[in-house]
């Protein structure tokens, strides 16, 4: 079987499960570190004419990462599309069985048992503060986490609320002015979709304690499920202490 995948996530899921059956992925595949396939452009601009060039027996798409313009083009091509919908973790668990066993025709690799078993069994952290944590996935303009997202889950899980968790949008837009007066006292900065390094993003939230993780860890949904509760958690716990508030400490008094 021929397999294109359009998805982060999903080639590397594919790719650890049998690589074999995977021919062409996007140019932000980036793992596995060793993957050696034809690049075929974005998640958001891929080359259609390059995907139908490989003669894939199945693509793998996401609704969210991918233009369904670009997934019409394949199909009138007459090439077979799976579109995913991943919104929380158990949903992840779900739609990676369908790819790789209904769409691959795979066997249920052991990666995704342990990834069951990892987050069954994970600690959480006692809640940071009444409004938990701002988590921003891009700066110029600032845009955070909202409502219904499979990061947002993941957080929820390891015991951390974010603020915006209610939100009316997904991904919404919201000033930094707002965001420092959100009562936060966590802020969460992944390396993806916007890379925040210690350089570039902790100063923008001089009052919050700022924790830097792996986006693939926060965003992805594949073989890292295994080890993003332990990887996450510890990137949390470290940002706390770092700036001198125990996960289960109240927030600090008002300067006089």
């Amino acid at each position: 079987m021929r397999v294109v995948s359009l998805v982060p996530s999903l080639t590397e899921a594919v790719a650890v499960s049998a690589p074999e059956m995977l021919v062409g992925a996007t140019d932000w595949c980036t793992h596995p570190a060793d993957l050696d396939v034809p690049r075929i452009g974005g998640t958001k601009n891929p080359d259609i004419p390059a995907v139908i060039a490989l003669r894939p027996d199945l693509v793998i798409a996401n609704e969210e990462e991918n233009r369904e313009p670009d997934l019409a083009a394949l199909r009138a091509a007459g090439v077979e599309v799976l579109v995913t919908e991943v919104r929380d973790l158990e949903q992840a668990f779900g739609e990676l069985r369908r790819v790789l066993v209904a769409g691959c025709g795979l066997a249920p690799p052991a990666w995704l048992d342990e990834a069951r078993e990892a987050w069954s069994s994970v600690e959480p952290l006692d809640e940071p503060g009444p409004s938990g944590a701002v988590v921003p996935i891009w700066r110029r303009p600032w845009m955070v986490l909202g409502r219904d997202t499979f990061a947002g889950d993941l957080l929820a899980r390891l015991g951390v609320r974010h603020a915006y968790a209610g939100h009316s949008e997904r991904y919404p837009r919201i000033p930094l002015e707002e965001l420092r007066a959100s009562g936060a006292r966590l802020a969460v900065l992944p390396d993806e979709p916007y890379r925040f390094t210690a350089e570039d993003g902790p100063e923008a939230f001089p009052d919050m304690a700022a924790a830097l993780v792996s986006g693939r860890h926060l965003t992805w949904y594949g073989p890292s499920l295994a080890e993003a509760p332990a990887v996450l958690s510890a990137a949390l716990r470290a940002a706390l202490r770092r700036a001198g508030r125990a996960p289960c400490a109240p927030p600090p008094p008002p300067s006089p």
